[in-house]
């Protein structure tokens, strides 16, 4: 077999199963691992797959820039969006992540709304300007121009000292095996620091983020509370991540 015709048995495995197990595949084709494992970097490194521990998930298309993202499944952002929204209880203390779907997220919080909102992310704080009674902190530190969020340092010292009772979490991978993922190093980071201080951390699960990975770990999966998804998505698409024990809101 080519080089090439491996390479789209590889793509056409991975669209139609959702993982490439390199062990299973090689079997299969009568071909060493070593094989394998160098078609897959060699299409990691065109971005059309994640390579993991034993194989290959999706490649996020979330790890596009902030503009290039805001392209990406509106209406089901927008779904997802409203179902967050309507969580929120007066009083309470937010921290609110940047990305596409949290700014829809916050432009969806009603203007009677009484809360404070935590946030690292410029875009977040313009959206609540015209929210009267919600209080916006806005978290500094480097600002990392491709997410438009501030990060390092700065911004984690200032997340701990807050006690938040929701955190909305933005990512760009959610895997039961892989965990949750996002295109940054410095970025996980502050993800880690505001779900250590917050009670609940529901992650805004898209559908192209789901089963999909990128290069930077957040966290596993079960150290969120539970997944706001879009209303159509295949129960089959999130019973893995039930399995470990997450909640599930439709938008």
């Amino acid at each position: 077999m080519l080089t090439q015709q491996r390479k789209q048995l590889i793509l056409d495995t991975l669209h139609r199963d959702g993982r490439i197990i390199a062990a299973d595949l090689s079997a299969s084709l009568g071909l060493s691992e070593d094989t394998i494992r160098r078609d897959l970097r060699a299409l990691a490194a065109r971005g059309l797959l994640q390579r993991v521990h034993g194989g290959a998930l999706p490649a996020s298309p979330a790890v596009a820039n902030f503009a290039a993202r805001s392209q990406l499944q509106m209406a089901g952002k927008q779904a997802i969006a409203a179902a967050a929204a309507a969580m929120v209880q007066p009083g309470q203390v937010l921290f609110i992540d940047g990305g596409t779907t949290c700014q829809q997220l916050a432009l969806r919080l009603p203007h009677s709304l009484q809360a404070t909102v935590v946030t690292h992310s410029p875009t977040i704080a313009l959206a609540l300007v015209e929210h009267p009674l919600i209080e916006v902190q806005l978290v500094g530190g480097r600002l990392f121009k491709h997410s438009v969020v501030a990060v390092g340092a700065a911004a984690i010292e200032a997340i701990r000292q807050v006690r938040a009772d929701l955190y909305f979490m933005g990512v760009t991978g959610i895997s039961a095996t892989a965990g949750l993922s996002t295109g940054d190093m410095e970025e996980a980071h502050v993800k880690r620091a505001l779900m250590a201080q917050a009670a609940e951390t529901w992650v805004l699960a898209s559908a192209e983020k789901l089963h999909a990975a990128s290069p930077y770990v957040i966290a596993a999966c079960n150290a969120a509370t539970g997944l706001v998804v879009e209303p159509g998505t295949r129960e089959q698409d999130v019973a893995p991540l039930r399995a470990l024990g997450l909640a599930l809101l439709r938008g």
